[in-house]
């Protein structure tokens, strides 16, 4: 049994312990936040035996695993570095923290302490995109030339919203950027070249960004993020013998449409629907634990911070400024 606390009590970590209920070899056994009437609440909704007031109280209980950090992004470098600096392993929400240098902070800790740490990049542990990548690897569409990814949300969101406030990490590029970014970075890799735009809130957040990765191999991925209009928040591979295509949401598919050379499109199943898509991720914290391993293949610390690296040059290049 893997034990678990859940540090913030958000959405976000609210469907994370929906989705723990679905792993027989999960318990939930404390919650913490900075309000401990909000930590009370969110325990008593879901049956956690143990509340705490400070992020310090619930990385103290020794009784807990592993903590998943779910705080707004802003706060991923405090949270977490308090947690392994209390002896806790922890599997923290993305975008691992605002810069390089934060996270990179985070993965020395984590390894002078001797602790598993993981971002929660769970695009990467999803059964239908690792079943993509493996294709992929086997040369089922060629050589790839070519990455299309895009999120976009409607808006319009208010100047007090977080997504417009920069000491809060706003803008697209993190909360939503994040997912193409890491798609082209799994499917291609590091890129050789790096070309972005974007158009700022006037609190100097990008509100509609485009990015464009080249690589020396020839291939390109073309990337969008925003928050002026709803986009098909969908993917496609292109390789020089067909082509893959992810349905919205593609950072959390079941299914995806393989198209080979002049044949038919072949829609593939992977997995029934179930729960929000976050049990994969939680799973293989169980497994990396169960294992003794200090991170995850799947979503290893090098990946983790060349993400981050990029996501820094991104910023550079559009003009953002979080401080």
């Amino acid at each position: 049994m893997t034990r678990w606390g859940i540090l913030a009590t958000g959405g976000i970590a609210a469907r994370f312990v929906e989705d723990l209920r679905l792993l027989p070899d999960a318990e939930v056994l404390a919650v913490g936040s900075r309000s401990a009437p909000s930590a009370q609440a969110f325990a008593d909704r879901y049956g956690i035996p143990q509340a705490y007031g400070s992020w310090a109280e619930l990385a103290a209980d020794d009784k807990i695993d592993v903590i998943y950090v779910a705080t707004p992004h802003s706060a991923h470098h405090a949270a977490t570095l308090t947690c392994l600096r209390a002896g806790r392993a922890v599997l923290c929400e993305k975008p691992f923290t605002l810069d390089l240098a934060t996270s990179t902070e985070l993965v020395q800790t984590a390894r002078d302490q001797d602790l598993f740490l993981m971002e929660a990049m769970w695009m990467r542990c999803n059964p239908t995109v690792r079943r993509v990548v493996e294709l992929i690897g086997d040369g089922a569409i060629g050589e790839v030339t070519a990455v299309h990814a895009d999120f976009g949300l409607a808006g319009p969101f208010a100047p007090e919203s977080r997504l417009r406030n920069p000491a809060l990490g706003g803008g697209a590029l993190l909360d939503l950027g994040v997912y193409p970014i890491s798609l082209a970075h799994l499917i291609l890799g590091r890129p050789d070249e790096i070309r972005s735009w974007a158009k700022l809130t006037p609190e100097g957040v990008d509100e509609n960004t485009g990015v464009l990765l080249g690589y020396d191999s020839g291939a390109v991925a073309a990337l969008t993020c925003g928050l002026v209009g709803a986009t098909r928040v969908a993917a496609t591979v292109t390789g020089t013998t067909g082509r893959i295509e992810l349905p919205d949401p593609f950072f959390c598919p079941n299914e995806f449409t393989i198209r080979r050379g002049d044949g038919e499109p072949e829609a593939v199943r992977v997995v029934e629907p179930a729960g929000n898509g976050y049990q994969y991720e939680a799973a293989e914290v169980h497994r990396c634990l169960a294992a003794g391993l200090r991170e995850s293949p799947l979503v290893p610390h090098a990946v983790t911070l060349e993400v981050m690296e990029l996501l820094d040059t991104i910023r550079n290049q559009i003009g953002v400024d979080y401080r």
